[in-house]
């Protein structure tokens, strides 16, 4: 069996709070109907506006308008601007902690994250503070792959293939974790161990039996 050197994070929804959190939120306030976005980014999901522009396709003001024009075509008013309010996640602080033990322990990390050339920064923060806040976790990572820069996003398999040779490892040494199951399916298939994150703790737990850690390293976090 291979020995696991190398963990790989998802960004949003992983290291930091999942973004339909906060969309989930914006839908509540504005009366739409819960999951209204990921209904909308959902249709044509390889070619709307929201991949295209995670491919950076398009600039933020056009993505503005295709958005709207798609959530219109769904009965539904709302702008692309009003959604890339919502990305910007708080940092989860076990996870933070978890990296640093990580890279303690010789692990390297990687990070492979979906994002859009708008904001501040990988995590397209609003403002200075949360920007320098993600700037400081993202320090920690060995190598950042940004679907925005690369113009290849998750699930498409080339994004992890590019991870591995950055990293100089073969798939079966990489753990990888991921709040979307579609994008945990080609890390699988190609050899990685893969965790579906559903929460920090659910996370963390399954990295640790998967990585061999030791039995109280969630705890001691």
């Amino acid at each position: 069996m291979t020995r696991i050197t190398t963990i790989i994070f998802d960004f949003g929804g992983v290291i930091t709070s999942s973004p339909f959190e906060a969309f989930n939120r914006m839908e509540a306030e504005r009366g739409l109907p819960k999951d209204t976005v990921r209904r909308i980014n959902s249709a044509n999901p390889d070619n709307n506006a929201w991949a295209r522009f995670e491919r950076a396709e398009m600039d933020a003001a056009t993505f503005d308008m295709a958005f709207a024009d798609e959530a219109a075509a769904l009965g539904v008013e709302l702008r692309g601007a009003d959604v890339l309010a919502c990305l910007a996640g708080d940092v989860r602080p076990a996870m933070a902690t978890a990296l640093d033990d990580l890279k303690e322990r010789g692990y390297t990390l990687g990070c492979i994250t979906n994002n859009v050339p708008g904001g501040k920064g990988v995590g397209m923060a609003m403002t200075e503070e949360k920007a320098a806040q993600i700037a400081d976790i993202m320090a920690r990572f060995d190598h950042i792959i940004e679907s925005s820069k690369v113009g290849i996003r998750k699930p498409d398999s080339r994004i992890y293939r590019m991870m591995c040779d950055a990293l100089n490892v073969v798939p079966e040494q990489c753990v990888y974790l991921d709040d979307l199951g579609i994008n945990c399916k080609p890390a699988a298939a190609m050899g990685m161990m893969a965790i579906k994150v559903t929460g920090t703790v659910q996370a963390l737990t399954a990295l640790r039996d998967m990585a061999g850690l030791p039995e109280n390293w969630v705890e001691a976090l």
